[in-house]
């Protein structure tokens, strides 16, 4: 089962835990707990391997990082499984006088062990079928040039997959063959023939890319015949996309841009991005209360300065709108303009330093989002002196600007903290892989990962 050529590892790692997780579960919770059967028991049953599996996600455990480092990621499953555990508790008490359910400090005690021992047993099973070749995947490349090597660069270090077995196609209509990957002891490169079905059917090719350097002269009868063979044939830029979750701007190509789905913001998706972001600000903004008086008075007697700190920003369209943060930086400390934050900055108080390692300093912002001048998700606004430098040096930057400044976002989950023109670059090309895929179900799935970037901040300042 675990061996089929299409399942990626993190999808393997999803089914052995669910598989697991119920198996263990179920049986504890029918034979050791008492849980009585019937409809009233689907509560309690359904309760623990739900809020584990969501806590799994929530904390980057199916993550192409997570699944290299095993020892970091079973370190991980305490933190989800005491989570879940409390969560499921938190239901169960709900569902008490309906379901009969047996006594709180034994079932928390239960799904505690259950959601200790089924992840780990998921990890070292899938780090024991990993190192015995499981989880590789074919791809075939049509070209050898230096698009091919930069393709092959990139799903080797940022691929969903672990591991993939390339094979190149050269033909000398496809321009020269990089000396990178003539070199490459792991590139193996097939020149000079046009069978090319008969070759993906001999490496037993599961994807055709197509990433010459020049198309002028390329064969198309042949890759036409591996399409209709039951080969998958894709251009560069859709693979590539799909496989590493951003947009390459480093061999974008505007007519690829114009013609690839994606962009589309019907009036119903408008309309639950709107709820979801209402809803959800709503209830962090009251549960938050606390935090954020016990911030406020922090702040107020370090240097008796302001408590808020309201700067502007560009978000939807370009429109500019003052965002507010709790103040983390010295009094008037911008007095000569707008600067880049830097590390170690010592404009940033002492109670600060706190308050962005624990993002604290970023709830105000959820008022932003009430008055509708952000989104919960979305591209981080940034100040408009930066945005004018950054639009006037990096192409499409604008195009982030399709919909409102988020809170958290694509980029915030995968790329850490930057304040340069090559971070900005690499955040753009998240940014704009957001754009284009918008979607409420993927607003919810990067709610859900921004619990692992608050619990474990990577080069915030």
């Amino acid at each position: 089962m675990f061996a089929h050529p299409g399942l990626t590892a993190g999808r393997a790692l999803l089914l052995l835990d669910t598989v697991l997780i119920g198996l263990l579960w179920s049986s504890v919770a029918v034979l050791c707990l008492g849980v009585p059967g019937g409809a009233a028991a689907l509560g309690p049953l359904l309760a623990l391997p739900a809020a584990l599996l969501l806590f799994l996600y929530a904390l980057g455990l199916y993550e192409r990082a997570a699944l290299l480092e095993t020892r970091q990621s079973i370190a991980r499953v305490p933190l989800a499984a005491g989570l879940a555990a409390a969560a499921a508790a938190a239901a169960l008490s709900l569902l008490k006088r309906v379901s009969g359910s047996p006594d709180l400090t034994l079932y928390f005690i239960a799904a505690l062990l259950c959601g200790l021992a089924a992840p780990c047993i998921a990890r070292v099973a899938l780090f024991t079928l990993h190192h015995r070749g499981k989880f590789r995947r074919r791809v075939m490349i049509v070209g050898a040039g230096q698009r091919a090597w930069d393709l092959v660069h990139l799903l080797r270090h940022e691929g969903r997959t672990l591991a993939y077995d390339v094979l190149f196609i050269h033909h000398p209509v496809l321009g020269q063959v990089d000396p990178r990957l003539a070199e490459d002891s792991e590139s193996r490169i097939v020149s000079g023939r046009e069978d090319w079905e008969a070759i993906a059917r001999d490496f037993g090719a599961e994807q055709i890319v197509v990433a010459a350097d020049e198309r002028r002269g390329m064969p198309m009868h042949t890759l036409l015949a591996c399409r209709t063979a039951g080969f998958p044939v894709y251009e560069y830029m859709r693979f590539l996309e799909k496989e590493i979750g951003r947009v390459d701007l480093k061999r974008l190509e505007l007519s690829w841009l114009l013609y690839a789905d994606g962009f589309a913001f019907s009036p119903v998706d408008r309309a639950l991005k709107r709820a979801l972001d209402v809803v959800v600000s709503a209830l962090l903004l009251a549960l938050a209360l606390p935090a954020l008086l016990g911030a406020a008075i922090a702040i107020r007697a370090s240097d008796r300065g302001p408590v808020l700190y309201r700067q502007a920003r560009v978000t939807q369209q370009g429109r500019v709108f003052q965002i507010l943060k709790l103040r983390t930086m010295t009094v008037n400390s911008e007095t000569r303009g707008a600067v880049w934050a830097a590390e170690r900055d010592p404009r940033i108080t002492r109670v600060g330093h706190f308050l962005r390692r624990s993002r604290l300093d970023e709830l105000p912002q959820l008022i932003n989002i009430l008055r509708g001048d952000m989104s919960f998700v979305g591209p981080r606004p940034e100040r408009p002196e930066f945005t004018r430098e950054l639009a006037s040096k990096l192409p499409l930057y604008e195009e982030r600007h399709i919909v409102r400044a988020g809170l958290t976002g694509w980029a915030q989950i995968n790329y850490p903290y930057g304040a340069s023109l090559d971070d900005a670059r690499s955040k753009l090309s998240y940014d704009l892989y957001y754009v284009k895929n918008f979607g409420i179900l993927f607003d919810v799935l990067i709610i859900l990962q921004t619990m692992r970037v608050v619990l474990w901040p990577s080069g915030v300042r």
